[in-house]
């Protein structure tokens, strides 16, 4: 029987690694990638086999469930239970061995799929299956669910590359499985080996389960255990393979065994050339008659993406760009990879299907567009779209969503064309317009009916749909789950999948295998109802707030947090700047998906008074640096950098303005009135700085601004030239960093301006806001922002745009001005923010209109490394940037693939936050300045990144004003 109370205290002291049993952590696990909730009693982060061993033990002592859990993004609730929840991507991220010789690698189950690839590369190896989640699910993941993903069509599954598990047993055993000899005795396995003997060296069983389990051209199948899969195996068939567990314990969800360690196949790097041919379809019944002839060309890989997706794609910044090579509005894209050893050759074989495909001699129904692809910026592109399928979903406004239940069908590919005309029918039946997207080259489709799963009838359409669905796989003899696993969504069908005697079966596996039953309970088998324990009550209304941010665009403020559907993008650890403070910390608590999900639980769940009070929201936003990324690189596009500013504001109501926050929200007053008298100010600064740090919270080691001899401003209307302007005329916004802080910046920028030609207009306007935003002081924001929409609407336009040096400062105009407004004044500042541009983005516009050419610059030689702001990367392009740096016929620029500075405005300031801003510059830009050349310019777009590469490296970092303007020749 379960103990009512297990003594947490005593499996503490056993681990090397954390236990969490507070509030926070309970709700951060609650939920995964699916529509489920189960609030945990604690949580583990074991580092070694042994905490897992204790972790077991204690299981087993005090009757309590263990769930595993890695990324997090189960999309069948596998990852959700009651119990303790154990969590190996924090520290079990290991690779144990990497043998080429003999084609295998040994892995702790925390290590990311990429993160295995990259260490291959060098190597010359890959491990084959690859999942949409590739950059942050891990191997003991893919092992539990059996992955397969896109390149299933040729390398198989995680299962068929699987060579050998170490597990621990619900006893606490500890076992390497693989081929080879049975254990003998009375322990688990050896009551396993003899339930093998018994049910599989019986012809009739065997006959019973091949006949219940899906048809042999269905490849994809992950419908209850493998014991299909075994029957095959020798001694149970002579003739065919040796026995191995791994094929029963990979898809099993970690309901049999707990995985410690993998030994995995690992396979030559596939020929480099590569192709992608995007087939543009009219109606999704032509884009699966065509699968079959695309199939006979034998590509590497073969997806599907219909409209829906698409449409959504086009309101997330990244992949909008994604999306260009899309033509007209095809209801479904059918993506054709193909290998070969050059691009030209992969090429040729795109562009002869396209051909193909296009003609009505082999289709009824042909494609009206098939663009080839071969550069490998834009296949990636092509890609990333596609991978991005399951968070771009996020996107859909409301509470009616798409909804994961019967996503994982998959059929013989020959009958795929016949099962999806049947499932239209029954979808029209009930109302539906489904999302399709996937694996349509294996016979599999990633099916999704729009369902609002807060209310009754929602609820009661989930079931039916997955019920009909599930009974039309049957009649054609495929896979309810092909490769996301059956976990408590599909669990309650096995019995009408399999047949009542075959799922009995299925029963007493788990029983011989678990006895106490402590692993992940109610899944595959004895699930509980598929539509019980979700994320909501039904029928309970929305919660609405009162809030000073306008989230009407996405139904409001919980809403906003909702668009987050748990795809877990935010914890990829290499590539762009989503999330920093995760990448630091590995902390589920620093990821925007777990922060979106405190926030929706503490909306909805809350006992509190006040949500907003709640101190597992305060915890869960205290590292959330606003840099931004998360709405550009989120397929969801969550704002958290919004969602956190708002939160602040509200918690302010509550408990009023705290005195550092004050401080930081009067920097440009207290530089205005330094800048007054520099000599003194900054003499002042030097006597009591350490002082003035130590009461405000501020890291003794960070360095602050000095106070410039004369502001910009000054500067300006000393220098300001009286030409019209013989090339154009903009607006400049000269915010208060660069005004009273990077002034050298400032006159950079207008004596380019002035030199190429330009007449500055600089009227007087308002602070930026931006402090004020990063701290929640949004009323104070609004003020400051009805002061600049009010100078510069009616002004600024196609002619003279609004320009402005600080990313930060500048984007507030597209981010949060519109947002801060309703009405009349929300539609100007709308207006206004079409006119905003950051000085990067000025240079290129100019420059793409031909008013600005390499002639204007000098020839001298340069080599260049250049840092772009988040909010510059977010909201903006950075490649825009190192183009206008490149207009020098002799720079050389490397633009870094870098993540944020750590700075983030006053966050690398804060003493309790210095060292983790340390440990994120650290691990994203300093660690990749420290291989540049001694000869080469580091640019940084921002302030804060240039102080950051100051205060770590003790180099100065220029701004692109700076590196250009003295190569500008007079006009």
């Amino acid at each position: 029987m379960p103990h009512p109370h297990p003594p947490w205290s005593e499996l503490a002291a056993l681990l090397t690694g954390e236990l969490e049993t507070g509030e926070l952590h309970r709700i951060l696990y609650a939920t995964d990638a699916s529509v489920y909730r189960e609030i945990p009693e604690a949580v583990a982060f074991p580092r070694s086999e042994a905490d897992i061993v204790a972790c077991v033990k204690f299981a087993g002592r005090y009757g309590v469930a263990i769930t595993p859990r890695a990324g997090g993004t189960s999309l069948a609730g596998q990852a959700v239970g009651s119990g303790l929840v154990i969590d190996v991507s924090r520290h079990m991220r290991n690779i144990i061995e990497i043998n080429p010789e003999e084609g295998y690698a040994i892995v702790e189950p925390g290590v990311i799929r990429d993160q295995l690839n990259a260490a291959l590369k060098e190597h010359g190896y890959w491990f084959g299956p690859n999942t949409s989640t590739a950059n942050r699910c891990t191997l003991g993941g893919m092992f539990g669910n059996n992955s397969c993903g896109s390149t299933s069509i040729t390398v198989g599954s995680t299962r068929e590359h699987t060579q050998e598990a170490r597990v621990v047993l619900s006893d606490g055993s500890v076992h390497t499985l693989g081929g080879g000899a049975r254990v003998q005795g009375n322990s688990i396995l050896a009551e396993v080996h003899g339930f093998l003997d018994r049910t599989l060296s019986d012809p009739e069983t065997r006959s019973l389960i091949a006949d219940a389990y899906p048809k042999p051209g269905v490849t994809r199948r992950n419908n209850g255990y493998a014991l299909d899969l075994l029957a095959r195996q020798a001694p149970y068939n002579p003739d065919g393979p040796e026995l191995n567990l791994c094929t029963l314990l990979a898809g099993s969800e970690g309901t049999l065994a707990f995985t410690t360690r993998l030994r995995v196949n690992i396979l030559p790097l596939p020929p480099r050339g590569s192709a992608i041919v995007a087939l543009h379809f009219r109606s999704i019944d032509a884009s699966m008659r065509a699968t079959q002839l695309v199939m006979e060309t034998s590509p590497f890989m073969c997806e599907l993406m219909d409209d829906t997706i698409l449409n959504l794609a086009l309101q997330n910044h990244d992949q909008r760009k994604n999306a260009s090579f899309v033509q007209g509005n095809p209801r479904a894209l059918l993506l054709v990879e193909y290998r070969a050893e050059t691009d030209g050759l992969a090429l040729e074989k795109a562009t002869a299907l396209g051909k193909k495909l296009c003609s009505v001699e082999h289709l009824a129904q042909p494609a009206y567009a098939a663009p080839a692809l071969a550069a490998q910026l834009q296949t990636d592109k092509v890609w990333a779209l596609r991978s991005a399928g399951l968070g771009i979903l996020g996107n859909m406004v409301g509470d009616a969503k798409a909804v994961a239940c019967i996503e994982d069908t998959a059929v013989a590919l020959p009958d795929l064309a016949d099962y999806i005309a049947e499932f239209e029918e029954l979808m029209l039946l009930y109302q539906q317009h489904p999302v399709y997207y996937a694996h349509v080259g294996d016979g599999e489709l990633h099916l999704r009916p729009i369902l609002d799963l807060k209310t009754t009838e929602g609820r009661r359409h989930f079931y039916e749909i997955t019920r009909d669905v599930a009974a039309l796989v049957k009649k054609y003899r495929g896979s309810l789950s092909g490769e996301h696993g059956d976990g408590r969504v599909r669990g309650q069908f096995l019995p009408k999948m399999l047949g009542p005697e075959v799922y009995a079966l299925l029963v007493e596996l788990k029983r011989t295998w678990d006895p106490q039953g402590i692993f992940n309970p109610g899944k595959i088998v004895e699930a509980p109802a598929m539509n019980e324990g979700l994320r909501y009550e039904a029928d309970e209304g929305v919660a609405e707030y009162d809030t000073t941010l306008d989230f009407s665009a996405d139904g409001g403020l919980l809403r906003a947090a909702e668009k987050c559907n748990g795809s877990g993008d935010c914890r990829k650890m290499t590539g762009g700047a989503m999330c920093p403070s995760f990448r630091a910390t590995l902390d589920e608590r620093d990821t925007t998906r777990g922060r979106a999900n405190v926030l929706r639980e503490v909306l909805t769940q809350n006992q509190h008074e006040d949500p907003f009070t709640h101190p597992a929201l305060e915890e869960a936003m205290d590292l959330c640096i606003s840099c931004k990324a998360c709405t550009s690189e989120c397929p969801s596009t969550v704002n958290m950098a919004n969602l956190k500013a708002e939160y602040l504001q509200q918690h302010h109501d509550k408990y009023g303005i705290p005195w550092r926050t004050r401080l930081v929200a009067a920097n440009e007053t207290l530089y205005r009135l330094g800048g007054m008298v520099p000599g003194l100010a900054n003499a002042v600064l030097d006597l009591t700085g350490p002082s003035v740090k130590r009461m405000a919270g501020i890291a003794a080691e960070r360095s602050l601004p000095r106070f410039p001899n004369e502001s910009l401003r000054r500067f300006y209307e000393r220098e300001q030239p009286n030409a019209p302007g013989t090339r154009g005329r903009l607006y400049f916004f000269g915010d208060e960093f660069i005004n009273y802080q990077d002034v050298d910046v400032g006159k950079a920028a207008l004596r380019l301006w002035w030199k190429l030609g330009y007449r500055v207009e600089w009227l007087r306007h308002a602070g930026s806001g931006r402090a004020q935003l990063s701290k929640g002081l949004l009323r104070e924001a609004r003020t400051l922002a009805a002061k600049n929409v009010e100078c510069f609407a009616g002004r600024v336009g196609e002619g003279a745009p609004l320009v402005g040096i600080e990313p930060s400062a500048i984007l507030g105009f597209r981010d949060e001005y519109p947002k801060l407004f309703r009405g009349a004044m929300q539609a100007r500042a709308q207006e206004l923010a079409t006119y905003a541009m950051t000085f990067d983005e000025w240079l290129f516009a100019e420059y793409t209109a031909g008013r600005i050419t390499p002639d204007d610059f000098g020839e001298e030689q340069c080599d260049i490394v250049l840092h772009v702001h988040c909010h510059e990367k977010a909201l903006g392009e950075a490649s825009k940037c190192a183009a206008v740096l490149s207009l020098p016929r002799n720079f050389n620029v490397t633009l870094l693939d870098s993540g944020c500075c750590g700075m983030a405005g006053s966050f690398g300031y804060e003493e309790e936050h210095y060292e983790i801003s340390r440990r994120i510059a650290e691990q994203s830009l300093i660690s990749k300045l420290h291989g540049r050349s001694a000869d080469s310019l580091i640019v940084a777009s921002g302030t804060s990144c240039r102080h950051t590469v100051k205060d770590e490296l003790n180099v100065r970092a220029w701004h692109v004003a700076e590196v250009l303007e003295p190569l500008v020749r007079f006009q």
